[in-house]
């Protein structure tokens, strides 16, 4: 009796031995995951192989490092009758912080199948890499001109090395949750470069935040004053900038995402400012670029081209 005791109090204590060692090495992961650092430049693994795009990189002047992104070129980008063709280009501002180049890229399958099936013209995709604080200049961060870099450098670059119809009339920007974010406050910041904007499930409580407590996000983290998409949008709207470059935009939320509420108080919040934009909202999708392109991706896509082709007549 007593050997099966000592047998059956051994047997637990190695399950509970093993419970915790897994519980200890899943946390260990996830806290490895979270302290994974920032990185300019992050090269795709096999995991990306079937998807149609290119990493490249290229040299910021202002920080002295490469920096990557990844490019989709559509199908008949390469083809001899097309080498004189220019494309507009969408830049896809990816979501979460810190930033990275490859955090969007599962989209590119969408928009490669929307192209191929003739649903929507030939159009470039650049996947951005967001910077440290995804899409904000941060200048208490060392290279962390988030912003700036796609501003000034990522832009500039891609104009002069790909076919781009290098102007505002042929040039979008989107983005999802940060990227949403980092979307509504550089469109209102420059809408001289965009016709075409396409903000999604951005975190516009933050965003709220940041302009009521002197650029504060939380006690660490300090924006400037007016770096935000309530502060930038009312400078847009009282602005000659809004009669001279008005500006398209699609801003697109899933009901079932964290943000919805907060999505359609800005909505309501650009109304009182006179500031004119269109809605998608996607029924019973969560908090999910993906999903929503699985859904509506198309309707996304079609609202770039229609506005690049608006802008080219």
């Amino acid at each position: 009796m007593m050997l099966r005791i000592v047998v059956r109090v051994g047997l637990a204590v190695l399950l509970l031995s093993g419970s915790v060692n897994q519980v200890a090495q899943a946390q260990g992961k996830k806290k490895q995951k979270q302290n994974t650092p920032f990185r300019w430049v992050n090269k795709p693994s096999k995991a990306y192989a079937n998807l149609p795009i290119q990493h490249k990189t290229f040299r910021s002047r202002s920080m002295g490092a490469d920096v990557g992104y990844c490019i989709y070129l559509p199908p008949d980008y390469d083809k001899s009758e097309r080498t004189k063709s220019r494309y507009p280009v969408v830049y896809y501002l990816h979501g979460g912080r810190p930033g990275s180049e490859l955090k969007s890229v599962n989209l590119s399958a969408f928009i490669e199948k929307a192209i191929r099936s003739k649903q929507i013209p030939p159009m470039i995709y650049v996947f951005i890499n967001g910077g440290p604080m995804s899409h904000y200049d941060y200048p208490q961060i060392k290279n962390g001109q988030g912003e700036s870099v796609f501003i000034e450098e990522l832009i500039p670059h891609v104009d002069s090395t790909y076919r781009t119809i290098a102007s505002r009339k042929g040039r979008g920007v989107e983005g999802f949750s940060q990227g949403g974010r980092g979307t509504t406050r550089i469109m209102f910041r420059h809408p001289e470069l965009f016709c075409s904007a396409a903000p999604g499930g951005g975190g516009f409580a933050t965003e709220k935040k940041i302009s009521e407590n002197d650029g504060h996000e939380s006690d660490r983290i300090v924006f400037a004053e007016g770096y935000n998409a309530y502060d930038t949008a009312r400078v847009y709207a009282s602005s000659e900038k809004q009669k001279q470059y008005p500006l398209r935009i699609l801003i697109h939320v899933g009901t079932k995402g964290s943000n919805y509420e907060n999505n359609l108080a800005y909505m309501q919040f650009l109304e009182q400012l006179g500031i004119k934009f269109e809605k998608l909202i996607v029924k019973d999708v969560p908090h999910s670029a993906r999903l929503i392109y699985e859904r509506q991706g198309d309707a996304l896509m079609k609202f770039h081209a229609q506005n690049f082709s608006a802008d080219s007549q």
